[in-house]
C-alpha cells in the first residue's frame, strides 16, 4: 500500500484477511458493527432488518458480473439518490473507480479457492484531501431476503452495495447519507473539483449563447474524464420525489452519461432545421422513470434517425432509467447542474496542464484579535480581517485561475444534530454547501484569498486548493507584522508601514505615431521596488495597483514613477516623490508628474491618482 493512504480506524486489509484465513472464519468488522448503530441514529426502519452475506443471498456472488457499468445500480428505500447517482458516473471512467476498488480482482469470489474468501473488502475515498482506505465486512442489511439500499440490478452482483457500506461507515451510519450532494460523493471517490451553477439564475434556458458556452464547456469536462450530476430543485407549489409533466423526478439527482453533436442528415436538417443537435444523456438512479418530451425513448424523432446513428449513441428503448434529451430542453427543465472536473496536473499529457497547490486550515475562535482566525462575513468590518488569509502570484500577463474552498465533511456529526455544511463564500455569496469553487481570469500581479464563514466565531477546518497556468506561491499569511531576528539587529527593523494605492495616470505625454503610449508604474521604496502590468495604446490609464512596504528608514521617501514600455529601452514619462508620513492626507489625491530628482524637480506632462496610508503601529493595517 502507498504510505499516503491512510487507515480508515487504523484498520490494515492484509492484516485482517489473513488472520480470518489462518482462524478459517469471516470477517466482522468491530468498527461498524452489523447492528442498529450502524444503520440509524433516529429514524428506524419500518421492520427488523437482517444482516446477510452474499453467500446467504444467491449461489454465486461476486463483485462484478460482466464489468462495471452505470446501469449497475439501484437506489432501494435510502434517500440518497446523490450518492447512486455519483456511483453511476463513477462506473464510466475505468481509471476512477480502480482507484475507489483496488486491486478489485485480488477482492473477488473465486469459486475454485473458496478457503481464500474472508468476508472482508476494501474501498478508497478522497477525504478532506487525503485517500482513505475503508475496511469492511460483507454483512449487508436486508429484508425478506434482499437488499434494502443501494443494489445491482444483477442479484449475484454486490460492488454497489458494498461501496454504499464502506461509505456509510465513513458517514458514521447509513441514516447519515440520507440527503446530499453528489458533487460532494464525486469529490470523495475522484479528488475532483466541484462547480456548482445555477441554471435558472443563469438564465440558460433563455440565453442561446450563454447555453452554447455551457455545452461546450462540459462537452470539454466530460471528454477529459471530469463527472457530470444535475437535478431540479422545488419550488413552491412542488415536493421532492413528485413527478413532473415531463416525467422528470423533482429533488432528485441525475447523472450524466453522455454528451454529443448529434449530425443530420440532408432529410433531417429539412425537419429540426438545423446542421447538428447538441444532446445530453442522463441516468435516472431508480432505473426507471425516464423523460417523456421531445427525443425521449419512444419519441417520434428517433424515428428518424438512422438505426446506426442509434447505436454510436448508444440508444436503448427500454424503461431503464437512461434517456437522452436536446441541450436546450435540458437547460429548460433542470435547475442545478454539479460539474466535476478531473484537474490535470500531469507533466505528461497532451491537455492543458495545472500548477496545483493546497493548504489545509482552519477557522479557530481566539478572543484576543491577533489570533484570532474565524471573523465572519465582510458584513463584520472590525473582525473581517481576522479570517486566515493566503497570497499568491500571478506571473504572467493573464492567467486563468480556479480556486476550491472545501470544508471539512459534516455529515459524521449527524447523530449530534450538527451535520449541515456551515455557510462559507467564493465571492460574495454565502451559501451552505460543502464546497464552493471560483474561476476568474486574472491580470499579473499578487493577490489574497480570504476563505470565510458567514457568521464569525464558527470553528471548523477546510482545505484550499489553487489551480494557475504557472507556480503561484500560495502561502498564508501567519504574521501581523515583520518578525523580530537577530538580522533585524544588525539591519534594522521596520519602523512605519505604508500602502500606496495607484488608481491611475491622465495626460501623460504621446509616445507613438497612433498618439499613444504603453505605461506603467513603478513603485519605489528603500531598495524595494513593485511593477504594474502595461497597460496598452493610452495616455489615460487605469492601473488599480497597491503595494505595502514595511519601511526602515521613515526618512527615504517612496518614489512612483511612469514609463512607457518600449521593445529595446523603456522610457521615463515622469514621477512623484512621496514622503508618505502618518500626517499626510489619506484621501485619495492627484499629483502632477516631475521630472527625476526633488519633489521640486521640473513639472513633465502628466498627472497621477494615489491614495496614501502611513502608521507607525506596524498593524493598524
Amino acid at each position: 500500500m502507498s504510505s499516503s493512504v491512510q487507515l480508515f480506524r487504523d484498520q490494515k486489509y492484509h492484516e485482517l484477511k489473513g488472520q480470518c484465513i489462518q482462524q478459517r472464519r469471516l470477517f466482522e468488522d468491530p468498527e461498524f458493527p452489523a447492528s442498529d448503530e450502524s444503520l440509524f441514529y433516529q429514524s428506524a426502519p419500518p421492520r427488523k432488518v437482517e444482516w446477510k452475506r452474499p453467500k446467504d443471498l444467491c449461489e454465486d456472488p461476486h463483485l462484478f458480473v460482466n464489468g462495471i457499468s452505470s446501469h449497475d445500480l439501484h437506489q432501494g428505500t435510502l434517500g440518497n439518490c446523490w450518492f447512486v447517482a455519483a456511483c453511476s458516473c463513477l462506473a464510466l471512467r475505468k481509471t476512477l473507480w480502480q482507484q475507489v476498488i483496488p486491486d478489485f480482482n485480488e477482492q473477488e469470489w473465486d469459486p475454485k479457492n473458496p478457503e481464500k474468501y474472508a468476508g472482508i473488502f476494501r474501498f478508497r475515498f478522497w477525504c478532506f484531501g487525503e485517500w482513505t482506505e475503508v475496511v469492511v465486512d460483507d454483512l449487508l442489511p436486508t429484508m425478506d431476503g434482499r437488499l434494502i439500499y443501494c443494489h445491482s440490478n444483477v442479484k449475484n452482483e454486490f460492488w454497489s452495495a458494498l461501496l454504499e457500506k464502506a461509505y456509510a461507515k465513513l458517514a458514521g451510519s447509513y441514516e447519515s447519507l440520507d440527503g446530499g450532494s453528489a458533487a460532494d460523493a464525486i469529490v470523495d471517490f475522484t479528488g475532483a473539483v466541484a462547480e456548482s451553477i445555477d441554471l435558472v439564475q443563469g438564465k440558460y434556458g433563455e440565453i442561446i449563447s450563454e447555453q452554447m458556452k455551457l455545452f461546450e464547456d462540459l462537452l470539454k469536462v466530460h471528454k477529459r474524464g471530469g463527472l457530470i450530476s444535475c437535478s431540479i430543485t422545488a419550488s413552491s407549489g412542488s415536493t421532492n420525489e413528485m413527478e413532473t409533466e415531463m416525467g422528470l423526478v423533482i429533488g432528485h439527482a441525475y447523472s450524466v452519461t453522455a454528451i454529443r453533436k448529434l449530425r443530420l442528415g440532408e432529410r433531417l436538417m429539412l425537419s429540426f432545421k438545423a446542421e447538428k443537435l447538441f444532446m445530453i444523456r442522463l441516468r435516472n438512479p431508480w432505473g426507471k422513470r425516464e423523460w417523456n418530451g421531445a427525443w425521449s425513448d419512444n419519441s417520434e424523432e428517433w424515428k428518424k434517425v438512422s438505426s446506426s446513428e442509434c447505436k454510436s449513441l448508444g440508444l436503448t428503448l427500454e424503461n431503464d432509467g437512461e434517456f437522452w434529451m436536446t441541450f436546450e430542453d435540458w437547460c429548460k427543465n433542470f435547475t442545478d447542474v454539479d460539474i466535476c472536473r478531473i484537474v490535470n496536473t500531469s507533466y505528461f499529457s497532451i491537455h492543458k496542464t495545472w500548477e496545483k497547490k493546497m493548504m489545509h486550515g482552519a477557522w479557530t475562535k481566539n478572543s484576543e484579535p491577533l489570533l484570532n482566525r474565524s471573523g465572519g462575513c465582510f458584513d463584520n468590518k472590525e473582525t473581517f480581517l481576522q479570517n486566515p488569509q493566503y497570497i499568491f502570484d500571478v506571473k504572467k500577463t493573464e492567467d486563468k485561475v480556479l480556486v476550491s474552498l472545501q470544508q471539512e465533511d459534516r455529515r459524521k456529526y449527524k447523530k449530534e444534530g450538527k451535520g449541515d455544511s456551515i455557510p462559507i463564500v467564493a465571492t460574495s455569496l454565502y451559501i451552505n454547501t460543502r464546497t464552493v469553487f471560483l474561476k476568474r481570469i486574472l491580470k499579473q500581479g499578487r493577490y489574497i484569498l480570504i476563505p470565510t464563514t458567514y457568521h464569525p466565531g464558527i470553528i471548523t477546518k477546510f482545505i484550499l486548493r489553487l489551480f494557475t497556468d504557472v507556480p503561484s506561491k500560495l502561502r498564508e499569511l501567519k504574521a501581523d507584522k515583520p518578525k523580530m531576528t537577530c538580522w533585524s539587529l544588525l539591519c534594522g527593523y521596520p519602523r512605519r508601514v505604508t500602502q500606496i494605492k495607484i488608481h491611475s495616470a491622465e495626460g501623460l505625454q504621446k509616445q507613438d505615431r497612433s498618439g499613444g503610449a504603453d505605461p506603467y508604474v513603478l513603485i519605489k521604496c528603500e531598495n524595494q521596488n513593485m511593477r504594474s502590468p502595461v497597460q496598452h495604446d493610452t495616455t489615460s490609464a487605469i492601473f488599480d495597483t497597491q503595494v505595502i512596504f514595511y519601511r526602515k528608514n521613515i526618512d527615504s521617501p517612496i518614489i512612483v514613477q511612469v514609463w512607457n514600455s518600449n521593445v529595446l529601452c523603456d522610457q521615463f514619462l515622469g514621477q512623484a516623490v512621496l514622503a508618505a508620513s502618518p500626517s499626510d492626507p489619506r484621501e485619495q489625491q492627484t499629483l502632477q508628474l516631475r521630472g527625476r530628482g526633488s519633489r521640486e524637480a521640473a513639472e513633465v506632462p502628466g498627472h497621477i491618482t494615489v491614495k496614501v496610508f502611513s502608521s507607525d503601529d506596524l498593524v493598524e493595517l
